[in-house]
């Protein structure tokens, strides 16, 4: 198919492969058990106690309409499927983590941390404890093991789909253990394969939503989720000047310029929020630029560490960024500053950073 490569050491070995419902990953189950794999498909139960009807709406990739969809791709591929329990997982490391970071002004990746604690760690802790010797996914990212012994994530062969920002934080033993076979693929080859073998998937669209808040309104969620509603401030410009009054910080994100309710007569953003006075700063285009960061929870991979030394490399601020080169070099402990060879817009803390080495992922951070 479109010139896929077997991979022979992979022949027999059993791999669970996360099952979304999406074309990707039931393209995944099928390259891989054409390679010879012994494939069983997986779809995490992620959606929390709430009416049928609800999850059905609200499920994102793993919601119960995901189910249907991939168990009749399971059925097509004649492989073994089963819906795992991973809720208590998701609340924890996921919807927690998300509100619990609104609500102390920085803008946080769920996909990240549930790629990482969920998707991974718990899937592959739970699958290897089942004999399987891989885990799977449709994720648009190939895995690349370098001659230093480490492994690291390489961009895919298409780069309007890669999404190895997104996966920055993976460690060494789950990517020893992970397959992601549609890497090499450009969407438009992963759909042709699918409408080929005859999945019922294969013109279903891509998810865009947060999986669990599909309406976008992430201020009601953590309203109605954390039950803290926070109060109204003032917005204020860089002088610190009151501009007029803000609905609470979770309803804000830096270099927002939509929904501010505020009539300058210019073009203007959010530069800063400041959780200590419960102030919002308003600022001009040119105050969103920054041309330093620093970031913590690292996370290394095509090396292992910087040891005092100072690293070029291209980063990533966010997923759609194109990348700008900078030096990083070590300010304490875990905790690496970004210097940028030109500024970049709308550094928000909360986010990811994700640095690169040529096609590789050398690791990332946390932006503080």
């Amino acid at each position: 198919m479109n010139g896929q490569d077997p991979i022979q050491k992979h022949q027999r070995k059993k791999v669970v492969v996360g099952m979304s419902g999406g074309v990707d990953s039931s393209v995944a189950a099928y390259l891989l058990k054409e390679q010879g794999c012994d494939v069983i498909g997986v779809t995490m139960q992620i959606w929390q106690d709430e009416p049928e009807e609800l999850s059905q709406e609200n499920g994102g990739c793993c919601g119960l309409s995901a189910v249907d969809d991939a168990r009749r791709v399971a059925e097509r591929l004649d492989i073994p499927y089963y819906v795992m329990n991973f809720k208590k997982e998701f609340q924890k490391h996921v919807m927690d983590y998300f509100a619990e970071e609104y609500l102390h002004g920085r803008t946080p990746n769920p996909c990240i941390v549930c790629n990482r604690y969920v998707k991974w760690e718990a899937l592959l802790d739970r699958s290897l404890a089942l004999g399987a010797d891989y885990i799977a996914t449709g994720h648009y990212a190939r895995i690349a093991h370098l001659e230093n012994g480490r492994f690291a994530l390489q961009v895919s062969a298409t780069a309007a789909k890669d999404q190895t920002y997104a996966l920055y934080n993976l460690t060494q033993r789950q990517l020893s253990h992970t397959l992601m076979p549609v890497g090499q693929y450009t969407k438009e080859q992963i759909r042709e394969i699918a409408e080929q073998i005859g999945l019922p998937v294969a013109s279903k669209p891509d998810s865009q939503e947060i999986c669990f808040i599909p309406d976008h309104d992430y201020a009601s969620f953590i309203k109605e989720y954390s039950g803290k509603e926070l109060p109204k401030g003032n917005f204020v410009d860089v002088h610190g000047n009151v501009l007029g009054q803000h609905q609470g910080i979770t309803h804000y994100t830096i270099g927002q310029r939509r929904g501010l309710g505020l009539a300058m007569g210019r073009r203007i953003f959010v530069k800063e929020i400041r959780t200590e006075t419960n102030e919002v700063v308003i600022g001009e285009g040119d105050d969103v630029f920054a041309d330093s960061l620093r970031c913590s929870r690292l996370n290394w991979m095509a090396v292992d560490g910087l040891h005092g030394k100072e690293l070029e490399v291209t980063a990533k601020i966010r997923y759609s960024h194109r990348g700008t080169p900078c030096i990083l070099r070590e300010v304490g402990e875990d905790l690496v500053e970004c210097k940028f060879t030109e500024p970049v817009r709308a550094v928000t803390p909360g986010q990811a950073v994700v640095f690169y080495l040529g096609d590789v992922v050398a690791g990332g951070g946390t932006i503080l």
